[in-house]
C-alpha cells in the first residue's frame, strides 16, 4: 500500500474524476498492462474460433489434407488451454489492482478524517463518511473489474475480428467498419426508448418502500383500533400501481428485446446472404469457409460494440463514486499543524485573552469577551444554561475549534503556533458519554500507549475504582466489552474512561458532564475516582449538577457566552447572583 500520506497529496479539487482515478491507480500501471496481455491471451479462442471454423469448412468442402484439420483443432486446444493460467494471471493484476487502488482510497479517507476539523465532522453525519469509506470504494472497485471484465472482453474480439478480416477477406472491412457500429447504436437507441419506464418503475418501487416503513411504524397503532383491514387496503393500493407498472415494464422489455434481436439477425441473415453471393457468382476471393466467418463474426462484432455502448451507465457509477470520495478529500476544513511549534512540556496555566467564537451559519457568537486566567493544577468549573457557551470552551481548550478573536495562550504561548497533536499528549478527555470499542478491557484502558505492563493498568483501574468489577469479569483484564461497550453498565463504562485517562497521567485534564447520567451509587463512585485524578492537574470541568463541581477552586458562571460570574461555592452564594438562583432552583 501507498504511504498514507500518497493519495492526499492529489489535488482532488476540480479534477476530472478519471485523472483522480489514474492517480489511484499509478502505483499499479505495470501490473494493469500485465493484465491487459493476459487477458488477450486467455480471450483469444472468442475471436479465433470462427477463423478455425472456416479453415475446417475449407479442408472438408476442398478436400484438403486432414492434417490441415489436426492442425487447426490442435491450435485451438492450445489456446484453450492457455485460458486457465493467463486468466489467473488477468485476475492477479487486474482485479488485484482494483482491490489496491480501493485500498488507497480508504486509507486516503480515512487519513482526511482524521486531518479534519472537529467543526467539519459536526456538520457532516458518521454514517455519509462511512458510506463514502465503504460503499463508493466497493462501487469503484466493482466497476474497474466488470469494466475490465465486458471491456477487455469486447476490444478483444473488435481487435481480432477486425484484423482477421482485414486479412484474409479485406474487400468486407469496409462493410464491417460501417454496418456493425451502425446496428449496434441502433439497437442502444431503442433501449434507451425504455429510460422512462424503468423510471415510472424505479419511483413506484420506492413509494412501496416508504409504505412499508410507514405500515410496520404504525402496527401497535393499527392493531390497538382495530384498523387492520384500512392499513391492508392502504398496501394493497400500493402494490396494484407496482404491479402494474412492472407489467408494463416487461411488455415493453419484451417488444424492444424482439425488436432488436430480429434487426441484427436480419442484418446478419444480409451479411452471410452477401457473402455466399459472392462466392457463389466468384465476386471476390471468397471461400465458402470465409462465408461461416464473416457470419460468425458479424454477430460476435455487434454484441462487442453493444457491449461497450452499455458500460456507460456502469462507469459512469464508478465515476460518481469518485466524485462522492473527493467531497472528503478536497475539504478545505483541516487542522493545520504543519510547521508549528511542538508541544515538549505542559505546566497548565491557560490565559483567555478577549476570545470570542461563532459557529458557521451562526447568528450571534457561542462565546464572547471571554477572558481568564487559568493557573497550572487549579480546577475551574464551567456551569450555566444549555447554549451559554460551556462547551465552546471546552472545545477552544483541546483544540477542536479556534478563537474567531482574541487569543488563548498555554504556558505564555500562543495556542494558534503549536502544534495540536503534540499538546494533546499531555491532555486527558473524560466525556459524558465514554466512548470504548469492541476490544479488552486492557486494550480500552492502553489505548494508544505501547509498553504499558497489567500492573500499570490495574493500578490506573483501581485508582478509577474500576478493579473491584473487572476482577469480577469472566476473563478479567481480557474481557471483551462489546461495540461501544455493550456488555457494560454506564458507570463501569465511565470508570473505564477515568481509567484510561489516570493511564496517561495528563497535565491539563477536561471532565464533560461525567457524572451527568449516572445512578446516584455509581456518581458517588466516580466522584471518589475524579478526586484522585484531578490532584495536581489543570482541570475543566462542565456540569449541569451544581453538586458536582462544589469543591472547584473556582466555578465559572456563564450566560449567553459570556462570564456572568467567578468565584468559589462558598462566594457565589453569598452574592445571590445567577449561581445561587441557579442553586436554589436545583435544591428545590
Amino acid at each position: 500500500m501507498a504511504a498514507p500520506q500518497g493519495p492526499l497529496d492529489h489535488r482532488y479539487r476540480g479534477e476530472h474524476p478519471v485523472r483522480t482515478l489514474a492517480y489511484l491507480l499509478r502505483p499499479d500501471r505495470g501490473r494493469l498492462a500485465l493484465g491487459v496481455l493476459a487477458f488477450l491471451v486467455k480471450h483469444s479462442p472468442t475471436w479465433l474460433m470462427p477463423l478455425i471454423t472456416a479453415n475446417i469448412v475449407d479442408i472438408v468442402v476442398r478436400h484438403r489434407p486432414v492434417s490441415g484439420l489436426w492442425l487447426n483443432a490442435g491450435l485451438l486446444l492450445l489456446t484453450l488451454a492457455l485460458n486457465y493460467p493467463f486468466h489467473l494471471l488477468y485476475v492477479r493484476c487486474w482485479y488485484g489492482s482494483a482491490r489496491r487502488m480501493g485500498n488507497r482510497m480508504r486509507s486516503a479517507l480515512c487519513h482526511r478524517m482524521q486531518q479534519l476539523s472537529i467543526g467539519y465532522h459536526s456538520k457532516v453525519s458518521a454514517g455519509a463518511l462511512q458510506t463514502k469509506v465503504i460503499r463508493d470504494a466497493e462501487n469503484v472497485e466493482t466497476s474497474l473489474q466488470q469494466t475490465g471484465d465486458q471491456g477487455l472482453s469486447a476490444l478483444a474480439m473488435l481487435i481480432g475480428a477486425l484484423t482477421v478480416i482485414g486479412v484474409r477477406t479485406p474487400a468486407f472491412l469496409p462493410v464491417f467498419l460501417l454496418v456493425v457500429p451502425a446496428a449496434s447504436a441502433l439497437v442502444m437507441w431503442l433501449r434507451g426508448r425504455l429510460r422512462a419506464y424503468n423510471e415510472s418503475f424505479r419511483q413506484e418501487v420506492e413509494h412501496l418502500s416508504s409504505r412499508v416503513s410507514e405500515m410496520t411504524t404504525l402496527i401497535p397503532i393499527t392493531r390497538a383500533h382495530g384498523l387492520e383491514h384500512t392499513a391492508l387496503r392502504r398496501m394493497d393500493g400500493t402494490l396494484r400501481q407496482v404491479l402494474a407498472a412492472g407489467l408494463r415494464l416487461d411488455r415493453l422489455n419484451g417488444r424492444f428485446g424482439a425488436l432488436a434481436w430480429i434487426l441484427l439477425n436480419a442484418l446478419g441473415v444480409g451479411c452471410l446472404a452477401g457473402a455466399a453471393l459472392a462466392a457463389y457468382h466468384g465476386w471476390l476471393a471468397v471461400t465458402p469457409g470465409d462465408v461461416v466467418m464473416l457470419s460468425a463474426y458479424f454477430s460476435s462484432l455487434t454484441a462487442a460494440v453493444t457491449t461497450l455502448m452499455g458500460l456507460t451507465p456502469l462507469i459512469s457509477k464508478g465515476l460518481e463514486s469518485v466524485r462522492s470520495a473527493g467531497e472528503v478529500l478536497q475539504a478545505p476544513d483541516l487542522e493545520q499543524n504543519a510547521g508549528k511549534t511542538e508541544v515538549t512540556a505542559v505546566r497548565g496555566r491557560f490565559d483567555f485573552q478577549d476570545v470570542r467564537h461563532v459557529y458557521d451559519d451562526a447568528d450571534r457568537h457561542s462565546v464572547r469577551d471571554f477572558t481568564l486566567t487559568v493557573h497550572p493544577g487549579e480546577t475551574v468549573a464551567l456551569v450555566g444554561a444549555s447554549g451559554a457557551g460551556k462547551s465552546t470552551v471546552l472545545g477552544l481548550v483541546i483544540g477542536f475549534l479556534r478563537p474567531a478573536s482574541g487569543r488563548i495562550l498555554l504556558d505564555g504561548v500562543d495556542m494558534q503556533a503549536l502544534d495540536l497533536r503534540s499538546y494533546r499528549r499531555f491532555l486527558s478527555v473524560v466525556p459524558q458519554e465514554s466512548i470504548l470499542f469492541e476490544g479488552t478491557v486492557r486494550d480500552n484502558v492502553a489505548y494508544g500507549l505501547t509498553g504499558v505492563g497489567d500492573e500499570e493498568i490495574r493500578a490506573a483501574l483501581r485508582d478509577a475504582n474500576a478493579l473491584e468489577f473487572v476482577d469480577r469479569l469472566p476473563a478479567g483484564l481480557d474481557t471483551v466489552v462489546g461495540e461501544r461497550g455493550a456488555r457494560l453498565s454506564g458507570g463501569q463504562k465511565q470508570r473505564l474512561a477515568i481509567a484510561r485517562a489516570l493511564i496517561r497521567d495528563p497535565r491539563v485534564l477536561v471532565l464533560d458532564e461525567a457524572t451527568s447520567a449516572l445512578d446516584s451509587h455509581s456518581e458517588a463512585m466516580i466522584q471518589q475516582a475524579l478526586a484522585r485524578l484531578v490532584r495536581g492537574r489543570t482541570v475543566f470541568v462542565v456540569a449541569h449538577r451544581l453538586s458536582t463541581v462544589r469543591g472547584a477552586d473556582r466555578i465559572v458562571v456563564m450566560d449567553e457566552g459570556r462570564i456572568a460570574e467567578v468565584g468559589s461555592h462558598g462566594e457565589l452564594l453569598r452574592r445571590g447572583g445567577l449561581y445561587a438562583r441557579m442553586q436554589a432552583v436545583q435544591s428545590a
